[in-house]
């Protein structure tokens, strides 16, 4: 299946230089959404949690981890969620933002995938591995379903196995 014929490009959103890639009609597809969730299942392996990304991770994660029957950890915008968290903060490429993550969810030396959406700079995939590996989190591989290559975010994860299905 080409998942490129169900991504649409915006233009100029959500600001006047960014072309953005909306991935809404693969979730309007079963059968292409079906397609991704069986394309990350066969990436990710021996893993004790998924860990995915606010906020459209959470659509592919929450999937993910109940077919794969492994929990799933939120990795969610500042202030959303409750208890006692860890933070992060980090650059996106047109702002920043800080991710937090409960600390009742953490299991030292845990196994984790990361799942997104998408892969841009790279700048919340990197908050996310550094925040996993501070609490003693191991990270197997950063699974997306869009990948925009010719960003310049390798130089990011030059030890890290990247999983993704579509690439611009």
């Amino acid at each position: 299946m080409n998942l490129k014929n169900y991504i649409k490009e915006i233009q100029n959103f959500p600001k006047e230089w960014i072309n953005f890639k909306d991935m809404s009609p693969i979730l309007q597809n079963s059968e292409a959404l079906n397609y991704t969730i069986q394309q990350f299942k066969q990436n990710i392996k021996n893993i004790d949690k998924i860990v995915w990304l606010d906020a459209r991770g959470f659509i592919f994660g929450s999937i993910l981890a109940y077919e794969m029957k492994i929990p799933f950890v939120m990795l969610r915008k500042k202030w959303k969620l409750p208890w006692e968290c860890e933070s992060i903060s980090y650059d996106l490429e047109y702002g920043s933002n800080t991710f937090e993550i409960q600390k009742s969810a953490i299991k030292k030396w845990d196994k984790v995938a990361i799942v997104d959406d998408l892969l841009a700079t790279g700048g919340s995939a990197k908050a996310a591995c550094d925040l996993m590996e501070k609490l003693g989190w191991e990270v197997q591989n950063l699974n997306f379903v869009i990948e925009l290559e010719f960003l310049n975010w390798k130089e990011k994860f030059w030890d890290k196995k990247i999983f993704s299905l579509v690439k611009f």
